[in-house]
């Protein structure tokens, strides 16, 4: 494969972002574990957030800052706020259609959030933006995309990175050189058995960061949602959006009784959904829609409304079951405001990275601003200091990735390990 400018590693909305950025006489791969829509973004139900005006700031502000438990990077907060605006706008250049009503953008609340300022597409937010992203990316000629590829390791001499190996859809092993790598493929889900992660998104980047001394932040800073959808069958758990409970959910214990404040921050509610659990004895609490009203809950969560009915709730006439799952990774391979590693020609975007936005628990619909205000830095930086790589290329064995599901799960097991090393450090 002749030698590229730019290898993405991720679908997502971070990585087709970066891309889209990116100059078109620069040649691009991008490489993605599974199928293109694959992808967390594409999962992501409630929206997106945005300052509404100059007078929302300071509540934006502090209401991200509090959901993270004040150890959010203050300059990462606010430069994503400030991008916020300008971000929407080109979203919405490509195409992507926020709910609106006589022309105006309508706005829903989640929890943790003092007045809304959340734009949404029903509940189908990432789908519609990571959907219309992807559409862009067809257009681009210099840019290339290949499915059901696996990154296995990156190739670097010293302190710089030069390429990644690959696992290929046909199983070959293959060695693919470049100026620059951008690590775009999400969090650590996969590694647990109760997830709204897509079962392959296993944080290889990570894993790959901790092999080559790349430097991590808060690793073990992992987010649990609040409430999924109880169900008794495996695989990946069912999203039940904040959003439903921004428009008037509320949550019962086994006696239907309210036992909480519905909007508290995540980590918070959790705490509170977990101890009522325990204390009635059940794996899960009931949520009720009914007050949304039946128009509402069809307009705005078509989606969540046919899966319940799909597993037998009608949720315009019942109560569902929730749970928590495992949601989110706040921590992640450390970055600055360009999302530059500490390896030289390396950048991490999206859920794989840690900017410190989201401190100790992310402030709900953050997720797919931050992934996009950062993909975007990174590929002004890579745009800004673009040059050839003058050091020699490394020498790589390659048979020695012949085994890629051993490496594989050797990855699993090595991320577990250092989150709990770290875990019973504190």
């Amino acid at each position: 494969m002749e030698d590229l400018d730019v290898i993405i590693v991720g679908t997502g909305a971070a990585g087709l972002f970066c891309a889209l950025h990116l100059p078109t006489d620069k040649k691009i791969l991008i490489v993605t574990k599974n199928a293109v829509d694959k992808s967390n973004s594409f999962l992501a139900q409630g929206g997106i957030c945005v300052l509404k005006n100059e007078k929302d700031y300071n509540s934006y502000f502090e209401d991200t800052m509090k959901a993270g438990h004040y150890e959010n990077n203050k300059d990462s907060v606010e430069l994503m706020i400030r991008k916020s605006p300008e971000i929407i706008s080109e979203l919405i250049s490509y195409g992507v259609n926020f709910e609106n009503k006589n022309g105006k953008y309508q706005y829903t609340r989640e929890g943790g959030h003092a007045v809304p300022r959340i734009l949404f597409h029903k509940d189908l937010t990432g789908k519609e933006i990571t959907g219309k992203l992807f559409e862009e990316v067809k257009k681009r000629e210099n840019i290339k995309i290949s499915e059901y590829t696996t990154m296995l390791d990156i190739v670097c001499n010293g302190n710089t990175c030069t390429g990644i190996v690959i696992c290929n859809k046909d199983g070959e092993v293959e060695r693919v050189d470049a100026k620059y790598v951008v690590f775009a493929c999400g969090g650590i889900g996969g590694l647990y058995e109760s997830s709204t992660n897509f079962h392959h998104i296993t944080g290889d980047a990570i894993a790959i960061s901790l092999k080559h001394n790349i430097e991590l932040e808060n690793i073990n800073y992992i987010q649990i949602h609040p409430t999924t959808l109880y169900s008794e069958k495996p695989g990946r758990r069912f999203l039940i959006s904040e959003s439903v409970r921004g428009e008037g959910a509320v949550l019962y214990n086994k006696n239907m009784e309210r036992f909480v404040n519905e909007l508290l921050p995540r980590d918070l509610l959790t705490k509170e959904i977990k101890k009522q659990m325990k204390k009635d004895g059940t794996k899960f609490v009931w949520l009720s829609m009914k007050d949304i009203g039946v128009d509402v809950i069809k307009k705005h969560f078509p989606n969540i409304y046919q899966r319940c009915l799909e597993e037998g709730y009608d949720v315009t006439k019942e109560c569902i079951p929730v749970t928590p799952a495992q949601h989110y990774h706040m921590g992640g391979i450390k970055v600055n405001l360009d999302s530059k590693t500490s390896m030289e020609r390396l950048y991490a975007v999206g859920e794989a990275s840690c900017n410190g936005i989201h401190g100790k628990n992310r402030l709900a619909s953050n997720s797919l601003l931050e992934s996009l205000v950062f993909a975007k830095c990174a590929a002004f930086d890579i745009i800004k200091n673009f040059a050839p790589y003058e050091g020699a290329k490394p020498a790589v064995n390659l048979d020695d990735y012949k085994d890629s599901e051993k490496l594989k799960s050797s990855y699993k097991e090595m991320i577990l390990n250092e989150i709990e090393r770290i875990n019973n450090c504190e």
